[in-house]
């Protein structure tokens, strides 16, 4: 029998639902600690929301009209097809309670939403908030993502990310302590970072108590003070050419731990808005096929170096 190469979102949603499901992102008109000076002021420099945000996902829609609204795009093709409410825009738990429990209920009560996944950072959550959701996933599919984007403090420093990956490390844990599947995101290529220090993402994301995994390459958005920088500083950018990203992402992959879930490699945005790097026309399950064939081609698979340095081995 054929070893898995990797852990595929596809293959658990066909393993774990009987029907196939499909995200509609939500803009709820939530803010962010480094946005609105809590903790500083400006936002991430990668960030703009506006590169994948769907038309119909805008914070002047109720949650209501925004579920319908993307659902009715996504029916068309699939219609019966489930859905899962994902709170997608800026940081979804950094508000009152009494405001989460008003949001995420009424993306809940919707008839076709079986389920939610919340989009936030490692520093906005509370043992209130963490009760909640607890209590929300034991009747419902329910994945809290945390934006970890870097395990490296000077990074996180430079992108005023405006956190620590102690405080990734701590609200990992804390979800695991309140049975939450945990989910998180990590870019690969921001300023500063050599191939090996990436490599190390790899092995410290393995330590975590994580279940799903998003990978993103780092893509220069317009709008964002990472492309005022950019312009400045080119030398100090080592952007993934797709034929170099295809093959570190596949030896990135063999690091990680076997249970993880890869929900996807690259991040794709509008070309109107991307400056760099430009791959050309290929699709996001093209690359997929490109990084499954770099695998197979160089004998990797999800895991395969992970009991090389795990703690846990």
């Amino acid at each position: 029998m054929q070893k898995v190469i990797y852990n595929s979102y596809t293959n658990y949603i066909k393993n774990n639902f009987a029907e196939r499901y499909q995200k509609i992102s939500l803009d709820a008109g939530f803010t962010c600690p480094n946005r609105d000076g809590f903790k500083a002021r400006g936002g991430c420099t990668y960030c703009n929301n506006n590169s994948f945000n769907p038309f119909y996902c805008n914070s002047s829609k109720s949650i209501t009209q925004q579920l319908n609204e993307g659902i009715a795009f996504f029916e068309q093709k699939y219609p019966n097809q489930q859905y899962l409410a994902y709170f997608q825009a800026y940081s979804n738990t950094y508000a009152p309670l009494n405001i989460l429990r008003e949001k995420y209920g009424e993306a809940l009560a919707h008839p076709k939403i079986s389920g939610l996944i919340i989009g936030t950072r490692p520093d906005c959550v509370s043992l209130e908030i963490m009760e909640y959701l607890a209590e929300l996933s034991q009747k419902n599919h329910l994945v809290l993502e945390f934006g970890i984007e870097s395990t490296s403090d000077k990074t996180l420093e430079r992108i005023n990310r405006a956190q620590t990956f102690a405080e990734t490390i701590e609200a990992f844990e804390l979800a695991k302590k309140y049975g939450i599947k945990t989910g998180g995101h990590i870019i690969l290529g921001l300023p500063g970072e050599s191939r090996a220090e990436m490599l190390e993402h790899a092995k410290k994301i393995a330590q975590l108590p994580i279940y799903f995994l998003k990978i993103h390459q780092l893509q220069i958005i317009r709008g964002t003070k990472m492309a005022q920088d950019y312009l400045l500083n080119k030398s100090e950018y080592q952007l993934f050419g797709m034929e170099e990203y295809v093959e570190f992402v596949a030896r990135f992959v063999s690091f990680l731990r076997e249970d993880i879930v890869i929900e996807r490699f690259t991040s794709e945005s509008p070309g109107n808005l991307l400056i760099a790097p430009k791959w050309g026309r290929l699709k996001n399950y093209q690359i997929v096929h490109l990084i499954e064939n770099e695998m197979i081609r160089q004998g990797l698979f999800q895991g395969k170096f992970y009991n090389t340095y795990g703690s846990n081995s």
